[in-house]
């Protein structure tokens, strides 16, 4: 049972960047599935400010751009009365714990995570530390609140597998304190959304091509556009086959994760194999998803008041959690934790 919240239900810790806006893929693909963890799981969702200031971020913007993500979560369906939604920044336990858990992570580890080869390339005047001890402070956002699973895609399996290191590494150096987490592999249905230009990759915020991406925010009349100008093929048959035929296994993955249907369903629906009708109706699907997530994304940020009240109910809520934690690590570690039993 978990001794704060009093539930027996699998902790479950994940969030994002409040860097820009998110994608059609980070919906289909994370968060849709986070809301539907609610109801088995209990959840931590968080904005992970600290870590987006590995690169140089304009203080005003960025500080409007955390409480876009934040509404965002909301507007999509987190409910902050069956989770836990917080800023990163608000919960200094995160930032300490790093700190302690870099003592425990070895350089040769966090110089093998291809992220960090892979920033480094994109901003190479900007290679600085933290980008380097990125992965401990993800390892100590998880461990902090003794979480049991990790929603991980495949860019985050190697940054889970360090945790799961550092979390056994402690342990055996001194007594059983964190939970040694497990990947959370998303069920089956979830979408892999695809480049609408170049359906061999990833959708991205960041790709130059306005068409290859759908922001959440984006106009229904420019998401039926983007659609209509999807890369498909020349094959004149609506099959399912990533490696021959990416630009319509995107359609369908993404008309099936928008109406919740299965693939095998997709395939019975467009069995007119027309290119054409499978645009525009998977066009329809995600707008008829977004739009709602829309209105109630205004309805949340125009009333700054009440989602700074929501944020600050679950920094409270986290705080306590980790300090709960904190304790227990000071005091494996010989350190003095006597001052902080009065917040547990």
């Amino acid at each position: 049972m978990n001794a704060v919240n009093g539930t027996t239900h699998p902790i479950v810790f994940s969030g994002a960047q409040p860097t820009g806006q998110l994608t059609l893929g980070n919906y289909l693909g994370a968060l849709k599935n986070w809301v539907a963890m609610q109801s088995d799981y209990d959840c931590i969702f968080c904005v992970v400010d600290l870590h987006a200031l590995t690169v140089r971020q304009d203080p005003k913007l960025f500080r409007e751009q955390i409480f876009d993500l934040a509404a965002i979560y909301l507007a999509c369906g987190i409910d902050p009365e069956k989770s836990t939604v917080f800023i990163q920044s608000q919960v200094p336990a995160h930032a300490e714990l790093a700190w302690i858990l870099s003592t425990f992570t070895q350089m040769g580890e966090l110089e093998r995570m291809t992220q960090f080869k892979d920033k480094s390339q994109r901003h190479r005047n900007n290679i600085n530390a933290g980008l380097f001890t990125y992965p401990t402070l993800m390892a100590a956002d998880i461990l902090l609140y003794g979480t049991h699973k990790v929603p991980v895609g495949a860019d985050q399996k190697q940054h889970l597998e360090l945790t799961r290191d550092v979390a056994s590494r402690f342990n055996g150096a001194f007594k059983p304190v964190f939970q040694v987490p497990d990947p959370l592999i998303a069920a089956e249905g979830s979408a892999r959304v695809r480049d609408l230009q170049e359906p061999t990759k990833k959708m991205s915020k960041s790709v130059e091509s306005d068409l290859a991406k759908v922001m959440l925010m984006d106009d229904p009349k420019a998401i039926l556009k983007k659609f209509k100008k999807a890369v498909t093929d020349s094959e004149g048959v609506i099959r399912y086959n990533e490696e021959l035929q990416p630009g319509v296994a995107n359609l369908l993955n993404i008309w099936a994760a928008a109406t919740d249907h299965s693939l095998h369903e997709a395939l019975d629906h467009f069995s007119h194999n027309l290119y054409g009708k499978l645009k525009v109706e998977t066009a329809e699907a995600v707008n008829a998803v977004l739009v709602p997530v829309q209105e109630e994304y205004k309805r949340i940020r125009d009333d700054r008041g009440e989602l700074v009240r929501i944020l600050e109910q679950g920094a409270d809520a986290a705080n306590q959690r980790a300090e709960v934690m904190m304790v227990k690590v000071l005091d494996a570690l010989g350190l003095p934790a006597h001052s902080r039993r009065s917040h547990v």
